[in-house]
């Protein structure tokens, strides 16, 4: 469907159309792409895409900055060996690679791309260096994963979803704050989910400040995502084949589009340029793809533009059920738990010293507790999972392939504008556990 400037692949809530349309209308003669996976976000739906003649969006973007995929083919074979081998070595996946919100255990400190923000163009950012230093090789939680695959020829692959995890998103916040008139370092929050975008003018002296540090974000990124590959690659004992297959999907880009130069911001979408190769999860039960873009009217229309996942039918809230943190007890043998409305610590007592208002005996603190239950059965979900043969380790309900949509129904409405060069089924699938929140994810 194509109107007033907007080109809308599948089904939506009008509401997301809304959300692009508020979008496209923060310039004259901009263009907005909405793909069959897209789903309501912040200022700027997930799954869109804006061409804007003079101006980027950190909004649009988003806070995980150049948040993207890498698939890499192995020289492994999913064969009887590797099946019998494959529970001990998503164990050492999950236990070797570093996974959840805030983690600072990344093992790559010294990679090259830490000198560069160390020196980075905008100032700001080089006060971020020894944080990035620490998340650089760490996956983070959400909806970011590193999953083992097989292809059509039985050909093993890794594939891993995430982005500039805490550099990243305070980079994003402090622009935000920036495009509000306040410094780099106040925050401003998320705001309405229905506010529109704040814009830079790509000529102004924080527009180009924030186009040079995204790219740079988009560094860090791919440097982690290609840590954390080469992690997997030693523990399974193998070596990559070909040529890696590697995109950013919340990214700005000078592109040329009907022979004109635009900024693209694309924010849960993957570039499909007619030959780019682009690897796109699918659920943690489902094949995922490898595709690349191709010629066409449509491809244009799209602004060689697709889908990056699946896309979400449901709120993670609507799927798992709604969570809060509560103060609990550190005993194995207690189950006291701060119920709704009661208070928490008196004034002036610190977690250390709180005692369990229960059996008095042990410590408090804070877990995530389930307060009303979600669409989704998290236990039925892994049985079916045990039953595909898939090796899964972390995630819960809000990841669970009933709150996605299917992703061979939101390709089918990108026909025309893509192709499918390799279809990867899911052996195992490693995720953040399930009682962290994780502002990064996208």
């Amino acid at each position: 469907m194509n109107t007033e400037n907007l080109t809308i692949f599948g089904e939506h809530d009008q509401r997301v159309v809304d959300q692009l349309a508020r979008c496209v209308a923060q310039e004259e003669g901009s263009l907005g792409v909405l793909c069959a996976d897209g789903h309501f976000g912040y200022s700027a739906p997930i799954g869109g895409v804006v061409a804007y003649r003079e101006h980027v969006s950190p909004a649009a973007v988003g806070y995980d900055i150049a948040c993207g995929n890498l698939a890499v083919a192995t020289n492994l074979t999913d064969d009887g060996a590797f099946r019998a081998a494959l529970p001990g070595l998503m164990d050492r996946i999950f236990d070797e690679v570093s996974f959840g919100m805030g983690r600072n255990d990344g093992n790559a400190a010294d990679h090259p791309v830490i000198d560069k923000i160390r020196n980075a163009d905008f100032e700001p950012q080089r006060e971020l260096a020894q944080s990035a230093a620490k998340q650089l090789g760490t996956v983070g939680a959400g909806n970011h994963y590193v999953d083992l695959f097989a292809d059509e020829t039985d050909r093993v692959w890794i594939g891993v979803h995430f982005g500039s995890r805490g550099f990243g998103h305070k980079t994003a916040s402090g622009f935000l704050a920036m495009a509000k008139g306040k410094a780099f370092t106040d925050r401003v929050g998320e705001g309405e989910m229905e506010a529109a975008p704040d814009v830079l003018h790509v000529d102004s002296d924080v527009g180009q400040a924030y186009i040079a540090a995204m790219r740079l974000a988009g560094e860090y990124a791919y440097a982690g995502r290609e840590v954390v590959v080469q992690q997997v690659l030693d523990i399974l004992g193998a070596v990559p084949v070909g040529t890696p297959v590697h995109n950013h999907h919340n990214f700005a880009w000078r592109e040329e589009h009907g022979g004109d130069p635009f900024w693209v911001v694309r924010k849960g979408a993957t570039p499909a340029f007619p030959g780019q190769r682009g690897f796109v999860g699918a659920t943690m039960g489902e094949p995922a793809v490898i595709l690349e873009g191709v010629e066409g009217d449509l491809a244009a229309g799209a602004l060689h533009s697709t889908v990056h996942g699946a896309g979400r039918a449901m709120s993670r809230t609507a799927a798992a059920g709604k969570s809060r943190k509560r103060w609990t007890c550190l005993s194995r043998n207690c189950d006291w738990t701060q119920q709704p409305g009661e208070a928490g610590l008196a004034p002036g007592v610190v977690a250390r010293d709180a005692k369990c208002p229960r059996c008095a005996s042990a410590g408090l603190t804070k877990r995530w507790i389930h307060e009303t239950k979600g669409a989704i059965d998290w236990a039925a979900t892994t049985a079916d999972l045990r039953a595909k043969g898939i090796e899964l380790r972390g995630a819960n309900a809000e990841e669970a392939p009933g709150a996605y949509k299917r992703l061979d129904e939101v390709l089918a409405a990108h026909a025309g504008t893509v192709r499918i060069l390799h279809t990867l089924m899911p052996l195992g699938v490693a995720m953040a556990p399930g009682d962290t929140r994780d502002p990064y994810k996208d």
